[in-house]
């Protein structure tokens, strides 16, 4: 038999285990895992067999900590389903000499005016988008573009720095939002100005192995008020009629960015009723997306990350056909929670979790914050098809009991 361990970078702390922690477990019923996470592992214990504590945004301590895990374990891959991690895990494997996509891929794939160029190059339907590192270049590019506008940092991800302009009076302001988010970036730190892609959005969820892409769900989105994107709810149903239409363009996004093996979360709007690329994510989606696809399908996408990242090739025979739906819980303002609870339990609730407990402050992304400091937790249900899903959700989210004292 061949080597059945398999090394995953990974994040760490509550929001990895709230996220994360069922691509862990699902890897975990089929590989040993070795992990490489910036601290020591607490509820990771559990599914991994050895670890090695390491920064992966710091080279050497990364490499260093590989391969002293190489050296105790025979390694058949190495995997991660963490976006900032995507392009040092594909250096990591290459000194490794495992199978991987090329860090000139993850790159492109990282760096979202690399992306555009390469989809315009291969014909993938896109967004108009210019690169601007001065609010001068930005006005100049908005002036081209024409308003409305998108503007986002050039490689972050979460909806981080991402925003709406309509008019020149709102430009300051809104380049100083996407700068303050781009400035974190590792691939760029530079903004961009964008078409905004006026339709539904909606991804798709694909996995690619030597150099075939299968389109395995298509998960639709709901998103918060404008001029922010943040996505407050998702729905997979598996008999989804959207998902032949869409299927195409996502493997030639993929293919475009020179991305040979693994998952991908594919972002598009429909305009006009046409998909029109935002980006891809070369990993697992988040907010539990690759949970619904196991729930809506059968189909187990970390698993099949981690087949596909030593080399095997992945089961993607879908084994149910229902639905599966999230709703993500947020504050109607900033301020300090004050109660989080549900009230009553339900046969179609999945599961409820809550990743902020009384006492802590939220912020919203309109006074400074992000998802990362307003989300107080989700819910997940299930039913017969998307309507059935989603009605579920509105009728568990009615029976939440959220209070929030403003700031």
């Amino acid at each position: 038999m061949p080597s059945r361990t398999i090394l995953v970078v990974t994040s760490s702390g509550p929001e990895a285990q709230a996220y994360r922690g069922y691509c862990l477990e699902s890897v975990a019923a089929s590989y040993d895992i070795v992990l490489i996470t910036p601290s020591e592992p607490t509820w990771e214990k559990e599914f991994i067999s050895d670890f090695e504590i390491a920064d992966p945004d710091d080279a050497e301590a990364l490499d260093q900590a590989g391969r002293a895990l190489a050296d105790r374990h025979q390694l058949a891959g190495v995997a991660t389903w963490t976006e900032w991690y995507l392009t040092q895990t594909a250096r990591l494997a290459r000194q490794l000499g495992l199978p991987t996509n090329s860090p000139e891929a993850m790159e492109a794939a990282r760096n979202k005016a690399t992306a555009r160029t390469l989809f315009a190059r291969h014909g993938v339907p896109s967004a108009s988008s210019m690169t601007a590192r001065t609010l001068l270049e930005a006005a100049l590019a908005a002036e081209t573009i024409g308003y409305p506008i998108v503007l986002k940092p050039a490689a972050r991800a979460a909806s981080i720095g991402v925003i709406r302009v309509d008019c020149v009076e709102e430009l300051p302001a809104g380049f100083e939002f996407a700068s303050a988010g781009a400035r974190d970036g590792i691939e760029s730190t530079h903004v961009l100005v964008e078409e905004f892609l006026d339709g539904p959005e909606v991804s798709v969820e694909c996995v690619t192995y030597r150099g075939h892409t299968t389109a395995v769900a298509v998960t639709r989105k709901t998103l918060g008020d404008p001029p922010f994107f943040e996505e407050v709810a998702h729905c997979v149903d598996a008999a989804d009629p959207l998902l032949a239409q869409v299927a195409p363009v996502a493997a030639a996004a993929v293919k475009a960015l020179g991305i040979t093996d693994g998952i991908q979360h594919v972002e598009m709007r429909l305009v006009n009723g046409r998909p029109r690329l935002i980006e891809v994510n070369a990993r697992v989606g988040g907010d539990m997306i690759g949970h619904l696809v196991s729930l809506a399908t059968g189909v187990d996408l970390p698993r099949a990350a981690a087949d596909v990242a030593c080399g095997l090739a992945p089961d993607l025979t879908p084994t149910r056909s229902q639905a599966a739906a999230i709703r993500l819980v947020y504050p109607a303002h900033s301020g300090t929670l004050a109660e989080r609870s549900l009230d009553g339990t339900f046969p179609w609730l999945e599961r409820v979790s809550f990743q902020r407990e009384v006492g802590d402050h939220l912020v919203l992304p309109q006074d400074g914050g992000d998802m990362f400091t307003a989300r107080i937790g989700f819910l997940i249900t299930t039913g017969t098809s998307a309507a059935d899903a989603r009605a579920r959700c509105t009728e568990a989210y009615r029976h939440l009991a959220v209070q929030v004292t403003p700031a």
